[in-house]
């Protein structure tokens, strides 16, 4: 039997439309894989994957389907995939093979390496069965090659006039970056010429085909700022689905101008600010984050669609940058937590390690798939998230506050749910308050009964480190099953939030002036079952 918030996502996308708007994808969670990583054959050998050959390991379309449990058990409501169009086809290059999928041959092709096209439809028909979305990453930037003077016909564009000469790139210079080709000369990737009108209306009417005789719901759109923003409307206009692109850098200026080609970016400055505050060891510079909430709601027009992330195929992984579990758990509190989609890239949930490519994009069956404290976390969020999208009506719609930093701490609010993160990592450790006084924050419901003291604050504790707390009006939560909670009358009043470090601060006296009951929802550690 479906769990109660997955059943009303399911009932609710049997109604929807299978190409999904930006409006209808900010109410998701994503989980990001890598087709030929996540699960094997039946029969297939486990221990020959090694992220170092750079080689294909045996992951297909018809395996993801096969494992979808593990995915929506986790409480996520999409999946993204990796490319699905024909790679490469060669000897192996200097980078190895295109497991990955995003050496891009013939785009207009299937990639017969991940299956046939009753393969992929059967995932996205397993997928939307499920109540889930589909998101398919896609390549528009450029093709593959092994020589600065290609084979044109093997591609879905033939013609040289279709392509940018080829030039190295200049990074001060976004034309260069736009008309130049990635890669080097061992790899080069030919830049194709998006303002030719061939390209614009060729690459329309694939994708268009593409979305539909596969009813995917979103894109993923790589290298999304090396192609003139102009070419963004019509290809995403003929898609009529979200499209999300990739804006790598942490310059917000300049990121921000591409939501309105775009529907969204992957959030990358407030990624960058996420290792700046929680990474252990690091700077700790928890003023990164209020400052980059800030600039994001200045800056883009629309933060709640953007993609919220701390690992993909691109980057390190977090336990890489961070050797403190705790880290990961305060930063993951604020995506999921705070405005903007989450996402999560396959093997987080299971605390893999890999630096960057090709080291993070590991097989993720040597986890066996285990139930780790992590994929408990991750499931707790989504188990609230979903519960607040779809049974609230305005926390999905609600702007994220900044309520207080400090060197060490930070708290938001996101319509009546306050979210409490530090950066003080898994050891003990005394320090100032977190969060100073605040009026007219809301009394709030945990999982473990608390008083309002007689100041009218409540005091979250750290004597077992940095655990991220999540506090969430009584009202909200009855009749949800969260936290045991059924039809609870709660006395409601106003309260001020303070952190402490002191380890008794539960067992203080009830004063008579402000006392109510309260239950502190802390993920991480309370051991409930959402």
């Amino acid at each position: 039997m479906l769990p109660l918030v997955h059943l009303c996502l399911y009932l609710s996308a049997l109604g929807t439309a299978f190409a999904a708007t930006a409006e209808e994808w900010k109410s998701r969670s994503i989980y990001q894989l890598i087709v030929d990583r996540y699960a094997l054959p039946d029969g297939a050998d486990p221990t020959k994957c090694n992220p170092a050959d750079q080689t294909w390991c045996g992951g297909t379309w018809n395996t993801v389907r096969e494992n979808l449990d593990y995915i929506q058990n986790a409480g996520f409501t999409a999946i993204w995939i990796s490319p699905v169009s024909q790679n490469y086809q060669g000897p192996r290059t200097a980078y190895g093979d295109p497991y990955h999928g995003y050496w891009i041959a013939d785009a207009s092709k299937l990639n017969d390496r991940f299956g046939t096209a009753n393969d992929l439809k059967a995932l996205s028909d397993e997928v939307h069965r499920r109540g889930m979305y589909l998101m398919v990453d896609v390549v528009v930037n450029n093709v593959m090659s092994t020589s600065l003077t290609p084979d044109l016909s093997t591609y879905m564009f033939k013609d040289q006039s279709q392509y940018h000469p080829y030039c190295p790139i200049d990074w001060n210079n976004i034309t260069s970056e736009q008309n130049c080709w990635l890669g080097d000369t061992k790899v080069p990737l030919p830049d194709l010429n998006t303002q030719n009108p061939t390209v614009v209306s060729g690459y329309s009417t694939w994708i268009k085909s593409l979305v539909e005789t596969y009813n995917i719901d979103g894109l993923r759109i790589d290298a999304a700022k090396h192609v003139d923003a102009e070419f963004w409307p019509q290809f995403c206009g003929a898609a009529g689905v979200y499209c999300i692109g990739e804006v790598f850098g942490d310059d917000i200026d300049f990121a921000s101008t591409w939501q309105g080609p775009l529907d969204a970016i992957l959030q990358y400055p407030m990624y960058n600010a996420l290792v700046e505050a929680f990474a252990i060891p690091g700077p700790q510079n928890m003023s990164a984050m209020s400052d980059m909430i800030a600039q994001s709601k200045q800056k883009f027009k629309d933060p709640s669609v953007l993609g919220n992330f701390l690992e993909n195929q691109d980057l390190p992984r977090w336990h890489n940058l961070s050797v403190d579990p705790q880290s990961l758990w305060n930063a993951m509190v604020f995506n999921w937590m705070s405005d903007g989609i989450p996402i999560m890239y396959y093997g987080q949930e299971q605390g893999f390690s890999g630096n960057a490519d090709p080291y993070n994009r590991e097989p993720l069956w040597t986890s066996k798939y285990e139930n780790s404290s992590t994929y408990q976390f991750v499931t707790k969020l989504n188990t609230l998230r979903n519960f607040l999208v779809s049974s609230t009506d305005n926390w999905l719609n609600s702007t994220t506050e900044v309520l207080t930093t400090t060197d060490y701490g930070l708290a938001i609010m996101k319509g009546p749910v306050i979210s409490i993160m530090t950066n003080i990592g898994s050891p003990v450790r005394a320090f100032e308050p977190v969060l100073d006084a605040m009026a007219n924050v809301p009394v709030i419901l945990t999982c473990t009964q608390h008083v309002v003291g007689s100041n009218g604050t409540v005091e979250v504790e750290y004597s077992k480190g940095g655990v991220p707390t999540i506090l969430v009006p009584t009202s909200i939560l009855e009749n949800s099953g969260i936290c045991g909670q059924g039809n609870v009358a709660v006395q409601q009043t106003k309260a001020q939030i303070v952190s402490s470090a002191l380890s008794d601060v539960l067992a203080r006296p009830m004063s008579g002036f402000a006392v109510a009951a309260l239950f502190l929802l802390g993920l991480f550690n309370s051991g409930i079952g959402l």
